[in-house]
């Protein structure tokens, strides 16, 4: 079956790669390889299990980024590394066109925790799994279906460090409450029952490439740190 952009759509138990791109350089520079769980015309569902070998972003000296006070996190040279996804996995929702994903987690013995909204670029589709750009604001939606803003203050330090203009930071803003919108109706996919999803345990841990970081077909290729 074709999907978006003239590519299939994968099969459950179908592994691909989440990936965002830095703001600043436009390379890759966090890695997720994920199980595929639904994907469909409507929604692409995935599992990043726990063990999940990962790429993430880290400081040039190896100290984590949210060690490096908020002023200069932004400024201070960065390198990636591999590492892996400890703690409870995470189930991602994403619907094709949306600027956010809907993520799932839980406790230790499956009790649910919470919905995360993160706000990004739509996702860019190709053969080996999607390409986004994280937008720094966040939304925690919780089980009695409250909900809080996330990050602001990196939101806004993003923009003092000229990551993201004025207008691009206008429409995050707006689709963060759009996003507001859904969850005060109760909207799909939170009205969908996923908090009671659990992963088939025949599927293996997702193993992580070596090249990770390769470009998706149509665009420029880059030098990742």
């Amino acid at each position: 079956m074709t999907g978006s952009a003239g590519f299939r759509h994968w099969a459950p138990g179908e592994h691909i790669l989440w990936r965002y791109r830095g703001n600043a350089s436009g390379d890759v520079h966090i890695c997720r390889p994920v199980t595929v769980v639904e994907d469909t015309g409507e929604l692409l569902a995935v599992w990043m299990a726990p063990g999940t070998e990962c790429v993430k972003p880290v400081l040039a000296d190896g100290t984590p980024v949210q060690q490096e006070p908020l002023a200069t996190r932004y400024t201070t040279p960065r390198t990636t590394v591999r590492s892996r996804w400890f703690g409870t996995g995470v189930l991602k929702l994403a619907r094709p066109g949306e600027p956010w994903s809907v993520w799932l987690f839980w406790e230790r013995g499956w009790r649910f925790k919470n919905w995360y909204v993160n706000l990004e670029e739509p996702r860019a589709r190709w053969s080996g799994g999607v390409d986004s750009e994280d937008h720094f604001l966040d939304i925690a939606v919780h089980p009695d279906r409250s909900w809080r803003w996330l990050d602001e203050d990196e939101f806004a330090q993003a923009q003092q460090a000229g990551l993201m203009g004025a207008r691009q930071a206008g429409l995050v803003r707006a689709a963060g409450q759009s996003a507001v919108e859904v969850i005060r109706a109760w909207g799909r996919p939170f009205s969908d029952g996923w908090e009671d999803w659990r992963p088939d345990p025949r599927w293996p841990v997702p193993e992580l490439p070596e090249d990770w970081n390769r470009p998706r077909p149509g665009t420029p290729a880059r030098t990742s740190a």
